[in-house]
């Protein structure tokens, strides 16, 4: 006779999915089966328009045809070369391609395959340009307070959000976590404190759990800071770059360039495991003139496959002329914030351009619990729109192609999954 556990649903589900309880899991209404421009169809037999870009990926929507012939002709040419001791030519070509972008001079590309691999990939870069430099002490990485840089090992310890580090024996002894909305105060005791130790400080423009966009008055700071004590900057980029909030990448904005951009997500449209750091004439020097080898390397980066993807989305953002695809999406947004505002438990509004938090508040106006976000984020997905869970709020994250049709439908299912959310008590 078989016992009732191992008969139960999640029991015999073969995928393991990833941040969510399996016994529980709706699988019919939350198993995807196919997705194009804006929408995404599910086993259920609804068809969803999705609201965070497939965790802010696809920036031009899913199944863009330009991208898939980039990638179906090299699939052709050169299905597979790797990168270790050796270099490919359609590798070169897309790092001349992402080097040619930012507003600041970067001199090289290391491939990667995540944002949370590159994370511990330029952690690794840091510590290792301080040892060349006679610096050995300087190991200290900073992030901020809410970050999230990935769920590998080195970067969970980098990320200031709660993600179970202490479950995981994530060592984070050589890692701080500083406010960044105390207009400095904790950056200012930091520094004085262990600024000879710091190898580097690692920034979210817009951080990626929750939308909160860092203030221009703290990261003024933050250079001062470095210029004083020397340590590297670097701008992760992983959500925020490829049209997000404007431009190629938020950091173009910033007064002094950072040392290293990691950008991954939109860099190829989400279509390979994809991630790269742009990396400045700094630390290249430093390694060329002491003949040093950086000892990372990751099997599946900078395929063939992957650099065509790459330039085939710099091509395609460009054609579709991206800046003012995301002006035009912002102002959207804006105006479905402002709508939504109007409703019962809806608060006030984070992020910038194309990456927006809106908070959600009880009734006795605290902030709505994870649980209650998540069940707020479920309900919306039952009336037909997806969007992203954050801390006491959900992001909306649209592609950079929607349509005031688009924002329409959006609304719509939003407002009726906040309505279903309110009957439920989740806002009590």
């Amino acid at each position: 006779m078989t016992s009732a556990v191992s008969t139960a649903p999640g029991m015999q589900r073969p995928l393991w999915v990833p941040l969510t309880t399996q016994h529980d899991f709706p699988e019919r209404s939350h198993t995807a089966v196919s997705a194009h421009g804006v929408h995404v169809s599910f086993e259920d037999g609804q068809q969803r328009i999705c609201a965070k870009s497939g965790l802010w990926n696809t920036n031009l929507g899913y199944g863009n045809p330009h991208i898939e012939a980039a990638i179906t002709g090299e699939l052709r040419s050169a299905s597979y070369l790797p990168l270790f001791r050796t270099a490919h030519s359609k590798a070169i070509e897309a790092s001349r391609a992402l080097l040619s972008l930012p507003a600041h001079n970067f001199q090289r590309v290391v491939f990667s395959t995540s944002g949370g691999a590159a994370n511990d990939a330029v952690m690794k870069l840091a510590r290792q340009f301080f040892v060349l430099n006679g610096q050995p002490e300087r190991k200290l990485i900073i992030g901020l307070k809410g970050s999230y840089h990935g769920l590998t090992y080195g970067s969970q310890a980098l990320s200031g959000d709660e993600l179970g580090q202490s479950v995981y024996g994530v060592d984070r002894r050589n890692i701080r976590h500083i406010s960044f909305q105390d207009q400095g105060q904790e950056l200012a005791q930091l520094m004085q404190r262990e600024g000879h130790r710091i190898a580097a400080v690692i920034v979210e423009p817009v951080l990626g759990s929750g939308a909160e966009a860092v203030p221009g008055e703290f990261m003024a700071a933050l250079q001062k800071h470095r210029q004083e004590h020397g340590f590297l900057l670097v701008a992760d980029e992983v959500a925020t770059g490829f049209g997000r909030v404007g431009g190629w990448f938020a950091s173009d904005d910033w007064q002094q360039q950072p040392d290293v951009i990691v950008t991954s997500k939109g860099l190829t449209n989400g279509t390979s495991a994809c991630a790269a750091l742009l990396i400045a004439q700094r630390v290249t020097q430093l390694f060329d003139t002491s003949e040093s080898v950086f000892v990372h390397g990751e099997t599946q980066a900078g395929t063939p496959p992957t650099c065509a993807a790459i330039l085939g989305t710099i091509a395609e953002m460009t054609r579709l002329d991206h800046n003012t695809l995301s002006k035009q999406v912002a102002a959207g947004l804006n105006k479905l914030i402002e709508e939504l505002q109007g409703t019962r438990g809806v608060g006030d509004s984070t992020g910038r351009g194309c990456m927006r938090g809106v908070k959600l508040h009880s009734r006795n106006g605290t902030p709505l619990s994870s649980e209650g976000v998540l069940a707020v984020v479920r309900s919306i997905h039952e009336a037909g729109a997806i969007v992203q869970p954050g801390p006491g709020r959900i992001q909306l994250l649209p592609a950079l192609i929607y349509t005031e049709e688009n924002f329409a439908e959006l609304q719509t299912a939003i407002k009726a999954g906040l309505a279903g959310a309110q009957s439920d008590g989740v806002f009590e």
